[in-house]
Formats: C-alpha cells, sequence, structure tokens
C-alpha cells in the first residue's frame, strides 16, 4: 500500500513553471510529442522500459501516467516549452514515502533539445517541489554510471554519488550497473534559497 494518499492534490498534477518552461499534466492530445521523446533510441539508451514504436505506445504511457497520479503513485510532469507548448520531455517523482520523507526523480528529454541547460531547469522546479510543497527529506536518483550527462546536471544541483550497484538491471539483453545519487534539503537549500515556481 503506498503511503503517497496522505498528499491530496486533486485530480490534476500542480503545474510548474520556469523562466523558459511549464511542467505540466500530460493530455492526450500531446501523444505526438511524448512519442517524439521516448521512441529515440538514443533517449532510451539508459532508460528502464521498452523503445516506443507506435504512437498508441505514447497513448498508454499518457494513460499510465494519469492513473499514477490519480494512484498518488507519482508526479510525472510533461516538461512544456513556453512558447509552443509542446512537450519535449518529462521529469518525475517516484517511489514517494510520506513516511521517510523521500522520492525517487527521473527525467527524460528530447534529443534535439539536449545541451540547452531544459533537463536542469526541469529538475531543479522539481526538486524545489519536492523539498518545499511535499516537505521530502531526501531526493534520490538511479543513473546508469555511462550516463554522463545525467550524471553531471545531478552533481551540478548538488546530488552526490552514495554507491555503485554493480550489474543492477537486464535490459536488452544487457546487464548494467547503477549509480544511486541522493541529496537532503539541508545541501540543497543553500544552492536554492528563495527559488519559486507559481
Amino acid at each position: 500500500m503506498s503511503d503517497t494518499k496522505s498528499f491530496d492534490w486533486g485530480s490534476r498534477l500542480p503545474t510548474l513553471r520556469t523562466s523558459r518552461l511549464t511542467l505540466r499534466s500530460l493530455e492526450v492530445s500531446d501523444d505526438a510529442d511524448v512519442f517524439a521523446v521516448f521512441s529515440d533510441p538514443m533517449v532510451m539508451r539508459y532508460w528502464d522500459g521498452a523503445t516506443m514504436t507506435t504512437r498508441q505506445d505514447a497513448m498508454n504511457y499518457i494513460d499510465h501516467i494519469l492513473l499514477g497520479f490519480r494512484r498518488r503513485e507519482l508526479f510525472q510532469w510533461g516538461i512544456a516549452d513556453r512558447e509552443t507548448n509542446g512537450v519535449v520531455g518529462t521529469c518525475t517523482l517516484i517511489h514517494i514515502s510520506a513516511n521517510h520523507q523521500r522520492a525517487e526523480i527521473g527525467f527524460a528529454i528530447r534529443q534535439e533539445r539536449w545541451g540547452h541547460g531544459l533537463g536542469s531547469e526541469a529538475v531543479t522546479a522539481v526538486v524545489a517541489f519536492g523539498f518545499e510543497t511535499l516537505n521530502l527529506h531526501r531526493i534520490e536518483a538511479d543513473v546508469d554510471p555511462r550516463n554522463e550527462r545525467s550524471l553531471r546536471l545531478l552533481e551540478r544541483l548538488g546530488f552526490r554519488r552514495e554507491g555503485h550497484l554493480r550489474e543492477r538491471y537486464y535490459i536488452n539483453g544487457e546487464r548494467q550497473d547503477a549509480v544511486m545519487m541522493g541529496l537532503l534539503r539541508t545541501e540543497w537549500k543553500p544552492r536554492h534559497a528563495g527559488l519559486r515556481h507559481p
């Protein structure tokens, strides 16, 4: 039984805003954008899930995300460009524990938007939401050690490498290691004091 039931957020995911992005609930009409993100083998290289092959896969995934929020099992935002409202990725809090005040973060950005700081902007907003609104004490990340972009992004935000788990995953016939990373609220506040996302 999930203890995230204690978080009362109504029927829709809270919207977060940054200078360039709106992190919002995904809609069925976002299926083409979601498919563009999760059908790319480069984006999915270190993702624990199958690469999408049809638009129906994207629609099923959106349904899964919306159901997960209704059940309070995950908070997964669509990362939308504020100018176009097009979805360029997702950012997720999952395994949310009210008892232990912790959650795990994950994110994916459309490949052609890599290198522009959008992932960092989105993750910063979600970390702020986790610490300031959900009152989390700790946010974790599980990263493939070869995923240097994600490791660098998280380290810039103050996450620390806390452990190396050998051959934790078996994906597409390959054994994959994992680096466990963590950020405590006491470590985050000095770095991002005053940050708000109305």
